[in-house]
């Protein structure tokens, strides 16, 4: 399993929502480029980013400090937030972005989640955000009528190999991620499966592993210092 590593950007700083919430937010540095850097140097295989500007406006307000990180580390990366358009998606891939992550538009334009995979296959990932097992998209503030596991099954079967599963009610609080709902997750679809929300332990790490999640992210439990990251990555192989 592998480990992503969190880098939440609003106006160009590092932060953390709690359960999504933009009013609950807490910055934990003015330098994203120094936080990518530091999680590659303690062993951090994959950096996870979301602009949160981008997922509640659109657009790309961080594309540049976004082109910075990619090249301040050699391990790859993976972006979301408001990827709602072809343009936006060869911003990010022609600017050293391993991975996109296609969020809103995977509930409300599925053909361009699959016009996208078309060209750029398993470059494209699906970011599915669920609240009491619904999708929540716009930046998790509107709440769909769409299960998150049926919004999964219809992702797959346009092609999508890479799902983010986020459950918000976990995100943020360092209470442990939802096992149930990921290992129901990794059952119902045949994609990877990476989990996000709540890691906040080694043993959480080895929960999910055992679920047979692709990958795991973890962000507060690394900024706060709950958690090691060799002994997490360690935990993950």
């Amino acid at each position: 399993m592998t480990i992503y590593l969190a880098i939440d950007i609003i106006d160009g700083a590092c932060v953390r929502l709690v359960q999504g919430d933009y009013s609950q937010k807490t910055k934990f540095a003015d330098n994203p480029c120094e936080v990518a850097s530091r999680w590659q140097r303690l062993g951090g295989e994959f950096i996870h980013i979301v602009d949160l500007d981008g997922a509640k406006n659109g657009g790309t307000p961080n594309l540049d400090l976004i082109k910075k990180i990619a090249a301040a580390v050699d391990v790859p990366i993976e972006v979301g937030g408001g990827i709602r358009a072809m343009e936006v998606v060869e911003k990010y891939l022609s600017s050293g972005v391993r991975r996109v992550i296609i969020g809103t538009s995977a509930l409300k334009d599925p053909e361009f989640v699959k016009e996208a995979v078309a060209r750029y296959g398993e470059r494209i990932a699906v970011g599915i955000d669920a609240k009491d097992g619904m999708a929540a998209v716009c930046g998790w503030e509107e709440v769909s009528e769409t299960s998150a596991i049926d919004l999964a099954k219809r992702m797959a079967e346009i092609g999508v190999k890479y799902i983010i599963y986020t459950d918000i009610a976990t995100d943020g609080m360092l209470k442990g991620p939802n096992i149930a709902a990921m290992a129901e997750m990794v059952k119902a679809v045949p994609v990877n499966i990476i989990a996000s929300g709540g890691v906040s332990s080694v043993d959480d790490v080895k929960a999910l592993k055992e679920t047979g999640a692709e990958g795991a992210i973890i962000g507060k439990a690394l900024y706060t210092d709950r958690i090691d990251l060799a002994d997490a990555v360690a935990a993950a192989r």
